[in-house]
C-alpha cells in the first residue's frame, strides 16, 4: 500500500545543508545535479563557482526564494520538490520527492524498499535486483532507462 509522507518526511526529504559560493564539499554534487535537472547547463564539478552561483541566482529568482545565492532550505525545498522523472540520475545519498516516487515505484513492482524519499542502501538493492530481472545494465542507479521500464513494467 503506498502512503503519502508525511509534512515531517517531505521537510527533512527537501533538506539540504546549507551551501554558500565557492564551498567544495559532496552537496555541491548534488545541487548542481538538481540545477541541471532544472535546465541549467553546469559541468558537474562539486565546486560552488560562479556559473553555480549565477544558475542559483537564476534559479531563486524563478523560483521567489530569497535572491541571495546561497542554498539554504527554502532553495533546497524548490530544488527537491518539483522534478519530473528521469531530470536526473538516482542514486544513493539523494533525496527528494524524485526519489520518493521512484521508491513507491519500486514498491508497485513488487521490491522492498521504504518511501521515505531518501536514496539507502535498501534503495539501491531494490535497484540493482529490479535492473538484474530486467535485464538493464546493473549499477544501482536509476537513470531514464530504468525511470522508463519502471514505469511502463507490466505486472
Amino acid at each position: 500500500m503506498l502512503h503519502k509522507p508525511t509534512d515531517a518526511t517531505i521537510n527533512s526529504v527537501l533538506a539540504g545543508p546549507v551551501l554558500r559560493p565557492w564551498d567544495v564539499e559532496p552537496a555541491v554534487v548534488e545541487l548542481q545535479e538538481l540545477l541541471r535537472a532544472h535546465g541549467f547547463r553546469l559541468t558537474i564539478t562539486g565546486e560552488f563557482d560562479s556559473h553555480t552561483e549565477d544558475a542559483v541566482l537564476i534559479f531563486q529568482r524563478q523560483k521567489g526564494v530569497r535572491i541571495d545565492a546561497i542554498v539554504g532550505p527554502k532553495t533546497w525545498a524548490a530544488l527537491k520538490q518539483n522534478l519530473k522523472p528521469g531530470a536526473r540520475t538516482l542514486r544513493k545519498g539523494h533525496s527528494g520527492m524524485d526519489v520518493y516516487e521512484m521508491q513507491g515505484l519500486l514498491q508497485v513492482n513488487g521490491y522492498a524498499t521504504n518511501r521515505d524519499g531518501f536514496f539507502t542502501d535498501e534503495t539501491k538493492q531494490a535497484v540493482l535486483d529490479f535492473q538484474r530481472n530486467h535485464k538493464l545494465r546493473e549499477t544501482g542507479q536509476v537513470d531514464r532507462v530504468t525511470w522508463s521500464v519502471l514505469e511502463n513494467n507490466p505486472q
